[in-house]
């Protein structure tokens, strides 16, 4: 009864399609956790931190232009080794891992903190994207990935709209 309320899960692994029917409500109170997650990052709160860690999400910019098409990812914190682009016809994968190792020794004390966190964000392309001449630069903590379109491919024509 429940299973005609939720989209329906379109998986290669048989196993994953059963596990998702036998539990119905899991997709459902994933997405209720991530809107209470952002209603709260809002605020700055996090009331769910302590129960789920997903890890350092980067803001990603999308614009595009007769020329090109250019991703913004902001990343502070990294260095250019701690990055990874991938460029697929169909897709733009940035991935990361963000380490925070710190310590300090003083006078009767001893600091010490680490944080890790790795990122993964696929941005789908469309068609058209030049991949020979794409290029990927990382300046003051922001990623920018320039993806020129193809000769010919972001032709266009306005259409006339007649009234009867």
């Amino acid at each position: 009864m429940f299973k005609n309320l939720l989209p329906s899960v379109r998986r290669k692994n048989g196993k994953a399609l059963r596990q998702a029917q036998e539990t119905p409500f899991l997709p459902l109170q994933r997405e209720m956790n991530k809107i209470f997650d952002d209603f709260f990052n809002d605020f700055g709160l996090s009331p769910f931190s302590g129960f789920r860690t997903l890890g350092f999400e980067p803001n990603i910019d999308v614009c595009e232009d007769d020329k090109e098409l250019k991703v913004k990812a902001e990343l502070p914190g990294l260095e250019e080794k701690d990055i990874e682009v991938d460029l697929t016809p169909d897709a733009l994968t940035i991935r990361g891992e963000k380490k925070d190792d710190r310590e300090e020794k003083g006078d009767g004390y001893w600091y010490q903190e680490s944080r890790y966190g790795s990122f993964h964000r696929v941005v789908p392309l469309p068609e058209g994207i030049d991949q020979q001449k794409a290029e990927a630069q990382f300046k003051n903590g922001v990623l920018t990935v320039t993806l020129p379109w193809m000769e010919g491919s972001k032709v266009g024509k306005k259409i006339a709209i007649k009234t009867s």
